[in-house]
């Protein structure tokens, strides 16, 4: 007898060039909250994203991402120009779908959103759906 259980999404992970570094922006920037690691090791960290999802971030020798930007992350913030004052106070640039530095995308739908990259080049989509 075949299953009919659906898969659910349970994690995304990530290469990093510097464990470190990522850990930095996923905190600082995201501020993403930090969840026990089972492997109790210094290349994995592991991230709560959401209700029962996780991001993990695995340090390796993994080349610059450089992907089309339909492939990419997305978080949610409650408000992206209080998000954009925080970039502009750590020095990041953002853009819209466009690849237009500094400005802001407004979708069909109303939502804004904006481009940022992580350290190792993985583009995520910041946006304010609710």
């Amino acid at each position: 007898m075949v299953s009919k259980a659906q898969a659910t999404f349970q994690h995304a992970a990530l290469c990093s060039a510097n464990l470190k570094v990522s850990n930095k922006f996923y905190t600082e920037v995201l501020q993403l909250k930090i969840i026990p690691n089972p492997f109790k090791d210094t290349v994995h960290t592991w991230y709560s994203i959401g209700p029962k999802l996780q991001m993990h971030v695995i340090q390796g020798n993994c080349p610059k991402a450089d992907y089309p930007r339909g492939v990419h992350l997305c978080f949610s913030v409650p408000s992206i120009p209080a998000f954009i004052d925080r970039l502009k106070t750590m020095n990041i640039p953002y853009s819209n779908w466009k690849g237009e530095d500094g400005k802001i995308e407004r979708r069909v739908d109303g939502v804004n959103q904006i481009y940022i990259n992580d350290p190792d080049g993985y583009l995520i989509e910041i946006n304010d759906v609710k």
